[in-house]
């Protein structure tokens, strides 16, 4: 069965206090539930109440999912506003203490706190996640076996972490080691088939160690109950552009990969051990790193690594035709990812008040239409 490369994006955002810049806990009536009236399903809530998510319908392209994407943020914006709340794009907040936050009186929640205790109460973390359709199920494992290669040069792009509690961490991505201290997280194995990953969940299941395969929380696995790859390795970005660019980098990716794979040619596989090694490169430096070139054996610059990357996939972006989408990427090596640009703002300033100013504006950047009127069109 032929994959349909079909697209979900879920982005997490921040709600911050426009007079403190420090984030504020939205009120769950306020947000949440006025945001379904609007949004219906596409909207929820996250363990701590400064967190909301939302998240696309299946796409059948990039364009679809670009639309759909500056709808949902435009009108989470303006919905954050008339809540005396703005709204924010990055993966850690540059002060904000998680020992100050309040979780979401809900069950769920309850029990992944009483289950993990403080590492849960201090995962004040945002994440990009991106579902590329894959229907077969035995094609998906071996596609995610193929593509956990690239994850840090996809880490690396997404970068928006440089902060934690009021300190420059030297990290482009801090919310990496945050979510590490999670079980099941990070770079997954290789599974030789479908049937193995089965039997490796079914054990975890019946040795309570997970109650459902939705706490396998790698940075790419199968969806659980969508017949999806989703990659969860991404920062989530400042500006919707890097967004979509990066979704059409992860479809191109799997289009890519499963075309050598119908043609029985596959890519080289490595160990998880060696891609840890890339995984914590990238989180470590971002773009300005060096990644290992585990063919040649030798360290590569990481911009380099990314225009070869392109080169790679070059030949499925018009049949997916998100060739204009993806060429943003481009544009990120060039400025900068998201950690770069914060980095650049405290420089500048020396206030870290002043960077999640500069991440408010471009949270609200690129959206063409006002955030004024999207309200009354959505």
């Amino acid at each position: 069965m032929l994959p349909t490369f079909t697209i979900g994006i879920e982005e997490e955002y921040q709600t911050v206090d426009p007079a403190t810049f420090d984030l504020r806990s939205h009120i769950h009536a306020e947000i949440i539930e006025k945001g379904k009236l609007i949004l219906q399903e596409k909207i929820k809530a996250e363990m701590h109440a400064s967190v909301v998510e939302v998240g696309t319908a299946v796409c059948n392209n990039i364009k679809d999912a670009k639309q759909e994407v500056k709808k949902l943020r435009r009108d989470m914006i303006a919905l954050a506003k008339e809540n005396g709340l703005r709204l924010c794009s990055a993966a850690t907040h540059p002060f904000a203490d998680w020992r100050m936050q309040e979780i979401t009186p809900d069950e769920r929640y309850k029990n992944i706190v009483e289950d993990m205790q403080l590492v849960a109460r201090a995962n004040l973390i945002f994440g990009l996640h991106v579902h590329i359709g894959v229907e077969d199920r035995e094609t998906a494992i071996h596609l995610m076996n193929h593509a956990r290669y690239f994850l840090p040069h996809i880490l690396a792009l997404s970068t928006n972490s440089p902060f934690w509690l009021g300190m420059n961490t030297g990290l482009k991505s801090y919310r990496c080691k945050v979510f590490d201290k999670f079980p099941r997280t990070n770079i997954p194995d290789y599974f030789p088939s479908w049937g193995e990953y089965e039997s490796f969940i079914k054990l975890l299941i019946k040795t309570n160690c997970i109650d459902n395969a939705k706490k396998i929380w790698w940075d790419i696995r199968p969806h659980p109950f969508f017949n999806t790859l989703e990659f969860r390795v991404c920062d989530i970005p400042m500006r919707v552009d890097e967004t979509i660019a990066l979704a059409a980098l992860i479809q191109a990716t799997i289009a890519k990969l499963y075309k050598l794979y119908a043609a029985n040619q596959g890519f080289r596989l490595y160990r998880r051990a060696l891609i840890m090694e890339n995984k914590w490169r990238a989180a470590r430096y971002g773009l300005d790193g060096k990644l290992i070139d585990f063919g040649k054996q030798k360290e590569v610059p990481v911009r380099d690594l990314i225009h070869e990357y392109l080169d790679f996939i070059e030949d499925v972006l018009d049949e997916l035709d998100s060739r204009e989408e993806l060429n943003y990427i481009r544009q990120i090596l060039e400025t900068g990812s998201g950690a770069d640009r914060q980095l650049r703002v405290f420089q500048e300033t020396g206030d870290l008040k002043k960077v999640v100013e500069y991440m408010i504006e471009e949270t609200e950047a690129g959206l063409t239409e006002s955030v004024a009127s999207a309200r009354k069109v959505g």
